[in-house]
């Protein structure tokens, strides 16, 4: 008999149960000796298996042996066909929502982990690309899918810490509409100049911006991404105002960095990694809280000159909120299995993520403490999309 099955019996069983124990007067009175409660006044026996979760006001005998099979029966009852479920999962080939357009960073990090997971649940895992207002429409339509394991998204800095925020009504509750599955990395940035720029140390940068207030342009990948932000926190820590110039993604930024039309770019990575090397821009410092192994060389942000900065992007993947918890727990296990390949971990290090191995619960606080902190930031930036 398969576990759906015994379910549904069981199921039966526990209808069974209640149709012979509750009953009207007009019905006929208990059998003799039968546990329960008389209600004369209401016309309503109470059996006793019911007076012992709490409905019990007037007095009455407890049958202790019947209440207990029949308190068991309805934990197995709606206990069984979540595990059902999860011994059946997944039967079909299950969707992940990138909410970004497909070719970016974002886009990488989903699909190198799905690939893994794929193979351990034995089932295709989708990538299904969905961009638009910095992925907040995207994760709103995560957080409204069926709870049933199939629709999955990636969740990030910029969609879960960030967006709530950031625009007026983006439509979810990062900590409630959402069921956490696990991390998968962290990324960091890299402070980079134009090499016109008399500066080749962080404290060099922040006396140059005190000298100049305001006069110092920095671009960003628009308003209220994460590079953004993490320019305008590292500006409010040091103390010192720079101007922004907010561009329609990386590219046309560094393009303009290299070009001399601003002077600072705090950049993803991989991108940096070839202009640094070429001498078209200068790298000062990375914004994690430990060196890059892309950048061995480079100080953090923290170490030269502003201890306790840390401007990193967490990545993970999430369901919707209400999702089975069996099935939660098998896709953890899925996914910290496929961050802790080695074939993973030589991909993330490639494009200067560093892997994050996390249960459910780890990934919710983490949510917590990043939606903490970012939205603290958007504020005081003064940020705001309609």
């Amino acid at each position: 008999m398969s576990a759906m099955t015994l379910s549904m019996k069981l199921n039966v069983l526990f209808l069974q149960c209640i149709r012979r124990t509750v009953r009207r007067r007009h019905s006929g009175a208990p059998r003799s000796g039968e546990p329960g409660i008389h209600n004369h006044r209401r016309g309503l026996w109470i059996p006793g298996f019911l007076a012992t979760l709490g409905t019990r006001k007037d007095g009455g005998v407890i049958g202790a042996g019947r209440s207990r099979f029949a308190l068991a029966a309805l934990v197995v009852a709606i206990l069984l066909p979540a595990v059902a479920l999860a011994q059946d999962y997944p039967s079909r080939p299950i969707t992940l929502i990138v909410p970004y357009s497909a070719g970016g960073g974002n886009d990488l990090m989903a699909r190198t982990a799905a690939e893994k997971m794929s193979k351990t649940l034995g089932q295709q895992i989708v990538i299904e690309n969905r961009g638009g207002a910095g992925g907040s429409i995207a994760t709103r339509q995560i957080a409204k899918s069926a709870p049933d394991g199939y629709t999955l998204g990636l969740g990030g800095t910029g969609t879960l810490a960030i967006n709530p925020t950031l625009y007026g009504n983006v439509g979810y509750d990062p900590r409630k509409d959402f069921a956490p599955i696990g991390l998968i990395a962290t990324s960091a940035l890299v402070v980079c100049v134009n090499p016109s720029l008399p500066v080749r140390t962080i404290p060099e940068l922040i006396a140059l911006a005190k000298k100049t207030p305001g006069t110092l342009t920095y671009a960003s990948a628009g308003t209220g991404s994460g590079i953004h932000l993490g320019s305008e926190y590292f500006a409010s820590v040091a103390g010192i105002k720079l101007t922004h110039v907010p561009y329609k993604g990386s590219s046309p930024a560094l393009t303009d960095l290299i070009g001399g039309h601003v002077g600072i770019y705090f950049s993803s990575l991989p991108p940096a990694v070839a202009l640094v090397k070429e001498g078209k821009v200068r790298a000062l410092a990375v914004t994690s809280a430990k060196r890059s192994p892309i950048f061995p060389d480079l100080p953090t942000v923290a170490e030269a000159a502003l201890p306790g900065y840390e401007a990193v992007l967490h990545y993970g993947i999430v369901a919707p909120a209400g999702t089975p918890q069996p099935i939660i727990d098998r896709l953890g296990a899925a996914l910290r299995a496929a961050v802790t390949s080695d074939e993973l971990r030589s991909r993330l290090a490639d494009d200067g993520a560093e892997p994050l191995v996390s249960t459910p619960e780890e990934y919710a606080a983490d949510i917590d403490r990043e939606e903490t902190k970012w939205s603290a930031i958007v504020k005081a930036s003064g940020a705001k999309v309609d």
